[in-house]
């Protein structure tokens, strides 16, 4: 059940309605931004809601039976607070949202609060992008204990992993751009898939502050899992360090920390779990 002042419901049971539609975006860095749907911009409890990048959604469908529940909300690129970069870079990812109705002739009626949840998948194509808003149940169909695995269950270099990065992590410069998916350092002279699952932090150029998985490496050339959100360009530079595939015999050949390894490397399979006894 929605909740409005008294002065918004009656508003609502008129004949003729001067509504618009606010979403209120927290992004997990503390910035927060609105925007509207109206043809002007909205200052609602001190907050700004520009009214430039006006926005298409789709119905607000709500669900009681705890199942996820979603919309998806269209705009374009039109603001320079909301730009590809940043939604290609995650900026934007599991930002907070709050969408409410307001009597814009009115503010002082209050709001009715639409729908609250996070930003999930973002999808773009040329000057639009369409966000996918996930409801608050989502958080419930997130798996919050570990299972047995194989594989280790730590990051490289975390709390429970224990290896030291700053011992392994090295500083280049980029000496070849291929586009945005990949880059060669001619003084990386390491061996073939040295750094394949490394992370690359960038200290310089259009991508300064991202990071990125390292797909494959050989012979000094680098290639990302996915694109940088800028350019790559010649001299810009970086920091690196390996990655790790989670196996029982890299945590222990490797980097020589089998003592804190995350996994049960000798767990049985599904294919054991799924024998029967056989009279041959």
């Amino acid at each position: 059940m929605k909740s409005s002042t008294t002065q918004l419901t009656a508003h609502l049971a008129g004949e003729t309605t001067t509504l618009a539609t606010c979403w209120k975006v927290t992004r997990r860095d503390g910035e927060v931004f609105g925007f509207t749907d109206h043809d002007f911009d909205l200052t609602v409890d001190g907050q700004l809601y520009e009214a430039r990048t006006g926005y298409t959604r789709s119905a607000v469908h709500t669900i009681a039976n705890l199942a996820v529940d979603n919309l998806d909300i269209e705009s374009a690129l039109d603001s320079e607070t909301l730009n590809a970069a940043d939604l290609r870079a995650g900026v934007w990812d599991g930002a907070e949202v709050e969408i409410f109705l307001v009597n814009w002739s009115a503010l002082s009626q209050g709001k009715i609060i639409l729908k609250r949840g996070t930003i999930g998948q973002v999808d773009l194509k040329d000057t639009v992008f369409k966000a996918e808003l996930r409801g608050l149940t989502q958080a419930l169909s997130q798996q919050i204990v570990e299972l047995y695995t194989p594989d280790c269950r730590a990051d490289l270099g975390d709390s429970r992993c224990k290896v030291d990065l700053a011992v392994l992590t090295v500083v280049g410069r980029v000496t070849a751009a291929t586009d945005r998916y990949g880059f060669t350092d001619a003084s990386r002279t390491e061996a073939e898939g040295y750094w394949d699952g490394g992370l690359v932090t960038w200290t310089g150029g259009a991508n300064v502050g991202r990071k990125m998985e390292v797909q494959t490496f050989a012979s000094g050339a680098f290639s990302l899992f996915l694109p940088m959100p800028g350019e790559i360009a010649i001299g810009d530079t970086y920091s690196l360090h390996p990655g790790c595939d989670k196996s029982f015999d890299s945590c222990r050949d490797r980097y020589a920390n089998a003592l804190n390894f995350r996994g049960e490397p000798h767990v049985p399979g599904s294919d054991k779990v799924l024998t029967y006894p056989d009279q041959k």
